[in-house]
Order: structure tokens, then C-alpha cells, then sequence
């Protein structure tokens, strides 16, 4: 029997990631990951594809050929007479806002941003969206048809572990959409955080991610369509009455064949720039009035990265419930890579904060959910994986942390 009633009763059936975790935990030698995140790789000498990335992105490419390349690519998609020549998808986050500021300022761009609606702004999050709005840029933001965004988000908790996968469906596929209905060819997202980050290095040295990888590297293996009907046939709180086929529509990519020369082209700002995530803090302060959290994220130290929605801290407490991995170890990791602290400062960290509870907005996403504590917990329950996880005195214990 499962352990909650209408939860998929064997662990990693829909969520494709967890049916190739490594059983032996190793942690890199580098930085503070370990080969529990998805598709990250580890060398011969306990290093992850991550660290040998960065060292690559600081060491090895020639940045100059490289911005050669996207001043070849933007003068064959700018548009003389200002309209609209490329889509940007932005939050208002440091990220989006220094990708579409540099475009537009350094480039002679005339971008059209795009925001799929995160579940429940925050209030700095909506503040810094209004003012790179202001800083002089025109937007789309599309709202999803809320009911049924909420039990997509209850069927993704219990069946993906993780509430935030409706958000990174319609991230992904609403730029798209747009481009197409607006005849734009062009589309520029931030980083690749395969490669940023850790994950399957194929795409590495391509500036685009194609279609056919989305579902694997994007979507935990399982599309909007596959969630659906699974939803249908094993959820009584979701039927064919909560929803039109075109509410699904902004979930799926639209139908393009392949991103190449004669269609729609998604590229990183990062193949062309190098990606370092505090010197674009810095950069969207001076030019798009973004302004940090005025106290620190749960769940790490920060207080300048994934702002924007009040459920953003479960997406990152389940990975730790999946993987070991916290929201600490991902920051941590990033910022070894770019030198901006050694190892053993990110050890400390990463045992300070990692793994803490996002508390602030729990009653909230109870509620947006319709589900109530003890359903969270047992549905978390359900996550932990056993070789991962122990309990001693009664409280769950990691049986390794990185040292």
C-alpha cells in the first residue's frame, strides 16, 4: 500500500530522476555537491562535471570568439524599424533582468519579456518585477487558470515531489508560444544549468537546449500530458471538468520541429557570457533597480536569488528530502566554482543552513495546495530515499554530509 492514499505507491515512478541515483554517496572534491543531484558526473579524481565546467568557463574559452559569435547571431534577428526582434523570459530576478538589460542597451535589441506567474508573489519579488518593468521594458505575463494550476500543483507534489514542476512547464514552453504568435525567432534564456550547476554535460557546448532533452532534463521525465492522465485515472480531486484542452496549451512546447536556422531558436546568455550569478546582482542593482531581500532565504544564506514566489522554498526543501541536496549546497557550490568562497567556508555553511525548513509560507502552500501538515509530511515521507536518509531518536538524520 502507498503511504498516502492516491500517491503513486512505487517512489521515482513518475519522477524519472530518482531511478538512476547512485546508491554509494560521494561528494565532490571540489566544491560541496554530491552524486546525488540528477545526471551530475564524477571523474576519476572525485571531481564533478560541474567543477570541470567552471574551470573550462574561466580557463579554457575564449570569451571574445564567443561574444563574436552572439553579435553575428543578433544582427541577423535585429529588427531596423524597433519592433519587437527577441523574447526574453524575466521575472524581474537578477538573471533575467541583467540578460534582458544587456541585450536591449548593449546590443541595440528590441526585446519583448515574457513571465509565466509564479504561484504567490512575494512582495520583493513583485517589487522588483514593477521596477524592471519601469526601467524600461514591455512585458506579457500570463496566469494560468488558477483551480486547476493549484491540483496541478498537488499532483506534482505527490507524484513528482516537487509543487513547483507546473511553474517550470509553462517557463520553459510560454516563450515559445509567444514567439510564434508574434513571428519572433528568437529567444534568449539565462544560463544552462546542466552545465552551471551539474548535470548531463551533452549540451554543454551548444548555446540551445533541443526539444527531445526537455522532458528528460527539464521536466523529471514526465510531460504535462503524462501528469494529466495520471492525475485523471488515480486523483479523485482532479477530472476532465477542471479543465479545457487549451488550458493545457502554455505547458507544452509549441509545435516546432527542431530549433535551428529556419525556426524558432532558444539560446543561453551564458554560451556567450561568462555566467557568474553575484556580478549580475550587482549588474540589475545599477540598471533595472533590483534590490535583495531585506533577510536572508530560509534553506540557505543568501538573500539575492529566487525571490520572486512564496512556494519557492519547497521546491528546494524536497530536493534535499530527494537528494541530500539543499538550496545551501546549490548556492555554496556556485560560488566555490567562481572563487568567491573556499571550501571549507562552504562546508560550514552548507551544515548551518541546509536542509532548514521553509517555514515563513507553509500555512500558505497547505492552503494553496488543499492538502493539510500531516498529508505534506507523509507525502515527504514517501521521499526519502534509504540510503539517504536515517532515523535516530526519532528525528531523520542524513547518513552522509559532506566534511
Amino acid at each position: 500500500m502507498s503511504l498516502v492514499m492516491g500517491i503513486n505507491p512505487v517512489v521515482g515512478g513518475m519522477e524519472k530522476q530518482l531511478l538512476t541515483q547512485p546508491q554509494e554517496v560521494k561528494f565532490c572534491r571540489r566544491c560541496v555537491v554530491s552524486n546525488q543531484r540528477p545526471r551530475i558526473r564524477f571523474d576519476e579524481e572525485g571531481v564533478c562535471s560541474a567543477c570541470r565546467f567552471a574551470y573550462e568557463k574561466y580557463h579554457v574559452v575564449d570569451w571574445g570568439s564567443r561574444e563574436a559569435q552572439l553579435e553575428q547571431l543578433l544582427e541577423k534577428h535585429r529588427r531596423k524599424d524597433g519592433t519587437w526582434d527577441v523574447i526574453v523570459p524575466c521575472s524581474g530576478g537578477k538573471d533575467s533582468s541583467y540578460v534582458a538589460h544587456q541585450l536591449k542597451a548593449k546590443y541595440g535589441m528590441h526585446p519583448l519579456t515574457v513571465t509565466w506567474a509564479p504561484f504567490r508573489s512575494t512582495e520583493i519579488g513583485y517589487k522588483n518585477f514593477l521596477s524592471f518593468v519601469d526601467s524600461g521594458f514591455n512585458n506579457l505575463t500570463a496566469y494560468p487558470n488558477g483551480r486547476f494550476h493549484r491540483k496541478l500543483a498537488r499532483l506534482s507534489l505527490e507524484e513528482l515531489g516537487d509543487a513547483w514542476q507546473p511553474f517550470t512547464y509553462g517557463q520553459m514552453c510560454y516563450a515559445f508560444h509567444i514567439a510564434k504568435r508574434f513571428n519572433i525567432n528568437l529567444i534568449f534564456f539565462g544560463e544552462n544549468g546542466e552545465a552551471e550547476y551539474g548535470g548531463d554535460p551533452k549540451n554543454n557546448y551548444r548555446p540551445y537546449m533541443p526539444f527531445e532533452d526537455w522532458a528528460l532534463l527539464y521536466f523529471k521525465g514526465t510531460t504535462i500530458d503524462e501528469l494529466v492522465q495520471f492525475g485523471l485515472k488515480h486523483k479523485n480531486y482532479l477530472t476532465a471538468q477542471d479543465f479545457d484542452p487549451s488550458d493545457l496549451t502554455f505547458y507544452r512546447p509549441p509545435a516546432i520541429e527542431q530549433l535551428d536556422l529556419t525556426g524558432i531558436q532558444m539560446h543561453w546568455y551564458s554560451y556567450y557570457h561568462k555566467w557568474v550569478p553575484q556580478e549580475n546582482y550587482y549588474y540589475s542593482i545599477d540598471h533595472t533597480g533590483f534590490c535583495a531581500n531585506p533577510e536572508r532565504s530560509e534553506g540557505t544564506y543568501s538573500k539575492y536569488a529566487s525571490l520572486d514566489d512564496r512556494m519557492d522554498g519547497f521546491h528546494f526543501y524536497m530536493g534535499y528530502i530527494k537528494f541530500g541536496i539543499g538550496r545551501t549546497t546549490s548556492d555554496v557550490a556556485h560560488e566555490i566554482r567562481d572563487g568567491h568562497l573556499t571550501r571549507e567556508e562552504g562546508v560550514r555553511l552548507v551544515r548551518r543552513y541546509d536542509g532548514e525548513f521553509p517555514s515563513k509560507y507553509f500555512a500558505e502552500f497547505l492552503a494553496y495546495l488543499d492538502i493539510d501538515e500531516n498529508h505534506f509530511w507523509k507525502v515527504a515521507e514517501h521521499y526519502r530515499q534509504p540510503h539517504l536518509w536515517e532515523k535516530i531518536n526519532g528525528e531523520w538524520k542524513l547518513t552522509h554530509q559532506v566534511s
